[in-house]
C-alpha cells in the first residue's frame, strides 16, 4: 500500500502542485481548506487532480475538525500550507493571522503528537520571518527579525515546530521558502497580477489604463513553485527531521518583473520620473504601460529578500531548475492560454 499524505491548504498554489507530485508518486491524497467548492476549485481542477483526492472543509482553528480530519486519513505524512497568505493583509487583520498562522499551528503539532506520533509533519515557513537584514543571502543560520503580523505568527510557527521536534521527538521539519510564483497564484499577487496585466495592456491595443503597482524597488527571490514543491517533498523524504532554505540565490526588483513581463508581450520599457511620480512607457509607443500607486505600499516593507540555498543542495540534492526569465515568460503564456479569464484589479 503506498504512502498517505495529508495537505491542509490544498486548495491553494502549493497545494495543489504537491498534490499531483505525490499522487504521480503512488501516494493517496486527503487534504483541507476553509472552502471546497465552487471557484476554489480551480487549481485542482487545472492540474488534473480534483477527482483523484479526499477534500474536508475546515478552518485550521478549529482543533475539533482538524482532529477529526487527520484520524479518518491517518497520513504518513502532514503538510502544513494554510495560512493567512497576504503580508499586507496582515496589518489589518494582525489578530486573525496570528490565531490562523501561528496558534493554529501549535495546536496541529499536539494533535499530531497525541493522535500521529509517527507522522511526517512538515511546517510551510517563509522568508518573511527574516525581515530587513544583512547580509544577504539569508540562510538556515541568519537572524528571524520579522517586520509584519504575517512574518511574525510564521516565526513562532516555526519555533513551535523546532521545540516539538527538539522536545517531543516528533518528525517536524520546514521549509523556509523563498517566493516561489506560477499561473496559481491568485490574481491579487504581485507576480500574477504583472503578467495578467500586460496581457491585457497588450490585447487592448491602444487603450487600457496603465497596470498600478506599489514600491517597484522591493526586491525579492522568485522562483518557480513546482521547483519549490519538489524542495518540500525532498524535505519531508529526509531520513532526519531538519530546517532547509529554499531559494534561487537572486534577487529581482519589481520593475525588473515588470519589464521582463513587457518584453514577452513585446513592449520595451522606458522608466522616467522618481517615486509615486515613476512611470514605465512603452518605448515605441510612448503608452503609459506601468504606474506607481501608493495604495499598494505596505506600513512596513522588506528592501531586499534574497536566499541561500546550499544546504538543501548539499544535503537534498535540491537545486531550482527554473531561471527568472524562463519564469517570467511562463506566467505570461499562461495568461495568454487563458482567454476567458479578466485581468487582475489595478
Amino acid at each position: 500500500m503506498g504512502r498517505r499524505a495529508f495537505i491542509t491548504g490544498i486548495t491553494g498554489q502549493d497545494g495543489a502542485y504537491l498534490a499531483r507530485l505525490l499522487l504521480d508518486r503512488g501516494y493517496s491524497v486527503a487534504g483541507g481548506a476553509r472552502h471546497i467548492a465552487g471557484d476554489s476549485l480551480w487549481r485542482l481542477r487545472e492540474l488534473g487532480v480534483l477527482g483523484r483526492v479526499d477534500l474536508a472543509a475546515f478552518d485550521l482553528r478549529d482543533t475539533a475538525a482538524l482532529r477529526s480530519a487527520l484520524a479518518a486519513a491517518r497520513p504518513d505524512e502532514i503538510y502544513n500550507f494554510a495560512a493567512l497568505s497576504f503580508v499586507g493583509v496582515s496589518f489589518a487583520q494582525p489578530a486573525e493571522t496570528a490565531e490562523t498562522n501561528a496558534a493554529a499551528v501549535a495546536h496541529m503539532l499536539e494533535t499530531v503528537r497525541q493522535l500521529l506520533p509517527t507522522a511526517r509533519f512538515y511546517q510551510a515557513s517563509s522568508s518573511e520571518m527574516f525581515g530587513s537584514v544583512a547580509p544577504a543571502p539569508q540562510n538556515e543560520r541568519t537572524a528571524f527579525r520579522p517586520v509584519s503580523p504575517y512574518a511574525a505568527a510564521k516565526v513562532e510557527a516555526h519555533l513551535a515546530c523546532r521545540s516539538y521536534r527538539e522536545t517531543h521527538g516528533l518528525f517536524a521539519c520546514a521549509g523556509i521558502a523563498f517566493n516561489h510564483e506560477s499561473p496559481l497564484r491568485a490574481p491579487a499577487y504581485v507576480t500574477r497580477k504583472i503578467a495578467a496585466g500586460m496581457v491585457a495592456l497588450r490585447r487592448a491595443g491602444g487603450s487600457g489604463a496603465a497596470l498600478r503597482l506599489g514600491n517597484l524597488d522591493a526586491r525579492r527571490d522568485w522562483g518557480w513553485a513546482e521547483d519549490y514543491v519538489r524542495g518540500m517533498a525532498a524535505i519531508v523524504a529526509h531520513a532526519e527531521p531538519d530546517e532547509f532554505v529554499l531559494a534561487t540565490g537572486e534577487a529581482h526588483s519589481v520593475r525588473e518583473f515588470a519589464a521582463a513581463a513587457a518584453a514577452a508581450v513585446g513592449y520595451e520599457i522606458e522608466w522616467s520620473g522618481r517615486g509615486t511620480e515613476e512611470t514605465g512607457r512603452d518605448r515605441a509607443s510612448g503608452r503609459i504601460l506601468v504606474a506607481v500607486d501608493p495604495q499598494y505600499f505596505r506600513p512596513a516593507d522588506i528592501v531586499e529578500s534574497v536566499g541561500d540555498f546550499a544546504k538543501a543542495q548539499r544535503v537534498l540534492g535540491w537545486r531550482p531548475a527554473v531561471g527568472f526569465e524562463e519564469l517570467v515568460g511562463r506566467m505570461v503564456k499562461a495568461e495568454f492560454d487563458r482567454p476567458g479569464q479578466p485581468a487582475p484589479p489595478r
